[in-house]
């Protein structure tokens, strides 16, 4: 990273702490080194410059919608902090591939299996493409889950800082070897992943999964399990 982007990541991080009231205690139970999948809900856009530059000096990226880099500062700033872009809409096999070399390289990849902002701060109906990078990595994948700053463009308007929770779950992984992985136990396993994150939240920001206990997990196995 040159100069002038590390000027910005702390300009940003330095930004965000004057935003918010950030309780962030547990990102001190991320791993210090090795892969890790992150997956997470996502409510609105500043969470990732957020959780990008709390996270340093780990290397994190995350898959960012192709279309920010039609704006040249966006693009300048997301080939900065070596963003992943992502082609909505289609299997994008190149942002899989470059997500998957970077997990062999040790880096944290984060996704949001949402696919898209909430803005409510309820759970939508989590997409399938963190699938095929979980079982072809074999990284585990640590559920984190945002909230409190359902308001934040409210509170920045009105000149209050916004509270900013973050709650970090057990690492697990994926369950493999009972059955064929159709279409549908992607969605299946999609759907376990979210539950995971549903259980980290709030009552009220459950969403689609309010029912996230009502079924056990068939797919998702804490790594704690397997000793």
């Amino acid at each position: 990273m040159s100069l002038t982007h590390r000027l910005t990541v702390g300009g940003l991080k330095a930004l965000t702490r004057a935003l918010c009231r950030i309780d962030d205690a547990q990102l001190e139970r991320l791993p210090s080194q090795g892969p890790l999948i992150l997956v997470t809900n996502h409510i609105n856009i500043l969470e990732v410059p957020l959780l990008y530059t709390h996270l340093l000096p780990r290397r994190a990226t995350c898959f960012v919608a192709s279309v920010r880099w039609d704006n040249p500062f966006y693009r300048w700033l997301l080939n900065g902090a070596q963003m992943i872009p992502l082609h909505r809409g289609e299997a994008d096999v190149a942002a899989l591939r470059e997500g998957l070399r970077r997990l062999e390289q040790g880096w944290i990849v984060i996704i949001a299996p949402e696919g898209t902002r909430s803005r409510s701060g309820q759970l939508l109906r989590g997409k399938a493409g963190v699938v095929p990078l979980a079982l072809r990595s074999g990284a585990p994948l640590l559920p984190l889950v945002y909230f409190g700053h359902e308001g934040f463009s409210h509170n920045v308007r009105h000149l209050r800082r916004t509270d900013f929770h973050i709650v970090v779950g057990e690492p697990f992984r994926l369950r493999t070897g009972i059955g064929p992985v159709t279409r549908e136990v992607r969605q299946a396993m999609a759907d376990e992943i979210m539950r995971v994150l549903a259980g980290l939240l709030p009552p009220q920001n459950r969403g689609v999964y309010a029912d996230f206990a009502a079924r056990p997990l068939r797919y998702v196995m804490e790594l704690g399990a397997q000793r």
